[in-house]
C-alpha cells in the first residue's frame, strides 16, 4: 500500500492596505474574508500592505546585528532576572515546557534574544504594575534605542490593525479588541539564531526554538528568509515557512484561540536551523506579541459556543501568561496546556512512525 499523501501546506498571503491607507467597504469585506479563513485553516498569514517603511526594518536589522555582535560577557550585563525584559542567552530557556511537554531537548533552545516593551508607566492614569510588564533596559550600543523604538511604534499599529480586522472577520463590535487592549502587555522578543560562543557538542537533535504557541492574541513577525521555521499542520507534519518578499508573518496566540474557541487556530511552531559542518547559518527575526491588558477576562465569545459550558474556562491575560513563562523559562511544567500538549505529542508520534 502506497503511504498517503501529505497534505497540501500553504501559509496565505493577504494585502491589508484597505486597512492601513484607507480602502472601500467592499476591499475591506474582501479582506476580512481573506483573514477568517486563514485563522480558520492554517493560523499563520503572511501579510502585504502593513505600511512599515523598508528603512525602518533595515534599522531594526541593524540594531540586531549591532547588539548581538557584542561579545557574550558584554550582553550578559544586560540580563534581567525574572522579568520578560532585557538578554536572553542561549540554553536559557525551552518553550516545549510552556506547553506542558517534556521535550527531549530540554533546556536545548539555542537562540539568544533580546527583549523590549510597553512599560506600566506608559499608563499614568491606571494603577498598574510593573510586575506585570517590566522596565526596559536598553544596551549602549550607538543608535540601538532610536531604531528598535522607531519599528517597535509600527510593530503595535499594524498589530493594533490585525486586531481592528479580526473584528470585522468575526462579526464584532469594531472596538471589541480595543477594550481588550488599551492597556496591552505589548514585547517586542529580537532573536539570533547561531552558535554560542567558545566549543559546541552537536549531540542529538540541536533545537534552535522548541515547539509552542504563541501566548497572547496576536504576533506580528519580521524574519530573514532563511531556512528554519516550522508550522505544525492540520496533517499533524511540521512544514518549512518563510516569508514572501517584502512580507511580514503573522500567528494568533492562545488568547484568541480561546476567545474563539478553536475555530481560530493557535498554531504550533518551532524553530530547527540547518546546521553545515557543524556551523548553524545564522537567522535573525524580530516578534512583536500584542498579548492583551493584563487584567482583561478572556472567556469564549458566546456565538462561538454550542453549549454554555462548551467553550474555555475564562482566564484573565496575567494568570495565562504567567504559567506560560514560568513553562519556558523557570522549567516548570504548564499544565494547563492540555489541548496544545496532545498536538505536540501526536506529532511526534506521526514522526516516529515514519
Amino acid at each position: 500500500m502506497l503511504p498517503p499523501v501529505p497534505e497540501p501546506f500553504d501559509v496565505p498571503v493577504i494585502d491589508i492596505s484597505p486597512y492601513v491607507t484607507g480602502g472601500s467597504d467592499t476591499e475591506r469585506a474582501r479582506v476580512a474574508r481573506e483573514i477568517d479563513s486563514a485563522c480558520a485553516t492554517v493560523g499563520f498569514i503572511q501579510i502585504l500592505g502593513h505600511g512599515i517603511p523598508e528603512p525602518v526594518i533595515e534599522g531594526l536589522a541593524g540594531a540586531v546585528d549591532d547588539f548581538f555582535a557584542l561579545p557574550l560577557e558584554t550582553k550578559k550585563t544586560y540580563r534581567v532576572e525574572g522579568a520578560n525584559r532585557g538578554y536572553s542567552p542561549p540554553k536559557s530557556e525551552s518553550l516545549s515546557l510552556s506547553l506542558g511537554v517534556e521535550s527531549a531537548t530540554r533546556m536545548n533552545d539555542f537562540f539568544e534574544a533580546y527583549n523590549v516593551g510597553t512599560e506600566a508607566r506608559s499608563f499614568p492614569d491606571l494603577d498598574l504594575s510593573e510586575d506585570d510588564y517590566g522596565l526596559n533596559v536598553w544596551p549602549e550600543v550607538p543608535s540601538f534605542t532610536d531604531a528598535v523604538q522607531a519599528y517597535y511604534a509600527h510593530g503595535e499599529r499594524v498589530a493594533r490593525t490585525l486586531t481592528r480586522i479580526f473584528a470585522d472577520a468575526l462579526g464584532l463590535d469594531p472596538g471589541f479588541f480595543t477594550a481588550l487592549t488599551d492597556h496591552s502587555i505589548d514585547v517586542l522578543r529580537m532573536n539570533n539564531y547561531a552558535l554560542p560562543e567558545g566549543s559546541v557538542t552537536l549531540d542529538g537533535e540541536l533545537t534552535g526554538m522548541g515547539e509552542h504557541t504563541d501566548f497572547g492574541l496576536v504576533t506580528v513577525l519580521w524574519a530573514d528568509r532563511v531556512a528554519g521555521l516550522q508550522v505544525l499542520g492540520r496533517d499533524e507534519r511540521w512544514h518549512d515557512v518563510s516569508p514572501a518578499a517584502g512580507a511580514l508573518l503573522v500567528n494568533l496566540g492562545d488568547l484568541t484561540a480561546r476567545l474563539t474557541n478553536d475555530r481560530w487556530m493557535s498554531t504550533l511552531h518551532r524553530v530547527t536551523p540547518p546546521v553545515v559542518d557543524g556551523t548553524i547559518k545564522r537567522r535573525r527575526s524580530a516578534a512583536f506579541f500584542h498579548d492583551g491588558n493584563v487584567d482583561a477576562v478572556i472567556a469564549t465569545l458566546p456565538g462561538l459556543c454550542e453549549h454554555s459550558d462548551d467553550g474555555y474556562a475564562p482566564v484573565t491575560v496575567r494568570e495565562h501568561i504567567k504559567a506560560k513563562l514560568a513553562g519556558s523559562r523557570h522549567g516548570k511544567k504548564n499544565t494547563a496546556a492540555g489541548r496544545e500538549a496532545e498536538r505536540v505529542l501526536a506529532a511526534a508520534d506521526r514522526a516516529a512512525a515514519r
